[in-house]
């Protein structure tokens, strides 16, 4: 089987989730914890290189406070969860507004490599495509079109496989410049309905793909 290098994870529905339960919107957050450890941890049996991880975006501090601190903490938690294997971690987002998790900070910098290192993980905090694309404007160099290299996201490489979780058919600000030639998987399920099967099922379908980058 041909496995994605770089595979990036869109983890919708915990809200959805959530209400179904019958618990208000933001007790979902929580229930997404042990999904993304079990997805790491697949995706290190399976040989994937690059795992980015969408926490949460800069539209998304627009809702009610009570869900802005649940998702706040929930990404804190998740980061400090995945940080109990060996991985080398980095967290991308804007750290100059008041809603970047204070927590989360130390892995702004660099790459951290925890324990034995190992796959990169990224995680997307407080993140916005404006924000990332932005930083562009004072690094232009017309004859090289060099991009990538000047995104604030510059450490993150190419996006191969985007699964998206919850059934909703959009990207929402993903990482636009990595995600260009990416395919798009999505799984109907709820995130914290996770299954390992759904995980192999996208796997599957990625192996069947036409890669030609345009070619």
């Amino acid at each position: 089987m041909r496995v994605p290098e770089h595979i990036g994870v869109i983890p919708d529905g915990n809200r959805r989730w959530s209400i179904n339960k019958g618990f208000s919107k933001e007790k979902g957050y929580q229930h997404g914890l042990n999904p993304g450890l079990k997805l790491l941890k697949l995706c290190k049996k399976e040989g994937v290189k690059e795992l980015t991880f969408y926490g949460f975006t800069m539209d998304n501090t627009k809702r009610p406070t009570y869900q802005t601190k649940a998702f706040q903490k929930a990404c804190v938690d998740a980061v400090n969860l995945i940080a109990t294997e060996d991985i080398s971690l980095l967290v991308i987002g804007n750290t100059e507004t008041p809603m970047f998790p204070e927590e989360l900070k130390p892995y702004t910098k660099d790459r951290v490599k925890i324990g034995s290192g190992g796959i990169r993980v990224n995680f997307l905090v407080n993140y916005g495509w404006q924000w990332d694309l932005n930083h562009l404007n004072n690094h232009q160099d017309q004859k090289k079109y060099k991009i990538i290299p000047y995104l604030r996201s510059s450490d993150i490489s190419r996006v191969d496989l985007i699964i998206r979780w919850g059934g909703r058919r959009r990207l929402s600000g993903f990482l636009p410049a990595q995600s260009i030639y990416a395919d798009f998987y999505v799984i109907d399920d709820y995130w914290p309905d996770f299954k390992d099967e759904k995980f192999y099922e996208a796997l599957n379908w990625y192996n069947e793909q036409d890669l030609t980058y345009g070619g």
